[in-house]
């Protein structure tokens, strides 16, 4: 690949016949039956996902805001970064990840950029996440959102930048948007910095939004 572009390119295989078996409250699952390059046809099932956005929430002393919630599927309390789903289609991602850290955590940011995308599981899911970088945070005003259910038992702290990355590659840190965003971040400020990123408007091909 010397000299060439690694990146990722849209295709699609054709599809003879399609179904869902189960439609959930969020989430549905489907089943493609999807035509092979040898001229097989074989059935692949995989989640349908709205998409989601996550928020690696930077503050001024190099910390990141984290939260620990249970998650069911996986029997544990997680450490992990504010995320939430884009419940409405074609939702502009930047106001769904504003709500979010405010809603979890009861915080704004006055500077923000896409840190990185990424597909969650592909090869079972079509899940994409936007994960943004916020700074410049301050306390928002108003009341408290009042959180429900798992959230309802939610930690929030703040915790160095090195802390979460001796955690995640000792592999004491397991959340997707967190273990990516952490990483990401400290790529980036190894790399052309912070400022170089992204805007926090810029296109996403895998879940289109409105400006």
């Amino acid at each position: 690949m010397t000299g060439s572009t690694i990146k990722d390119t849209p295709e699609e295989w054709e599809i003879r016949g399609s179904q869902t078996p189960f439609r959930g409250k969020k989430t549905s699952v489907r089943t493609d039956d999807v035509v092979m390059p040898d001229g097989s046809v074989v059935s692949r099932d995989y989640q349908v996902h709205p998409g989601s956005v996550a928020v690696l929430a930077l503050d001024g002393e190099g910390r990141v805001l984290v939260i620990r919630q249970y998650r069911h599927p996986v029997r544990q309390k997680l450490w992990e970064i504010p995320a939430g789903l884009l419940d409405v289609p074609g939702e502009n991602p930047l106001h769904a990840a504003q709500r979010e850290l405010y809603e979890e955590a009861h915080v704004k940011a006055e500077d923000w950029r896409v840190l990185t995308d990424v597909y969650t599981t592909p090869g079972g899911c079509d899940e994409a996440v936007r994960i943004f970088l916020a700074r410049g945070l301050s306390e928002a005003v108003g009341e408290r959102f009042e959180v429900e259910d798992e959230e309802a038992d939610m930690e929030l702290t703040r915790v160095p930048v090195e802390e979460l990355v001796r955690g995640v590659l000792a592999g004491e840190l397991h959340n997707n948007c967190l273990v990516v965003g952490v990483l990401s971040l400290v790529a980036a400020e190894r790399g052309d910095g912070l400022d170089a990123l992204r805007p926090a408007g810029a296109p996403w091909p895998a879940r289109p939004f409105e400006a």
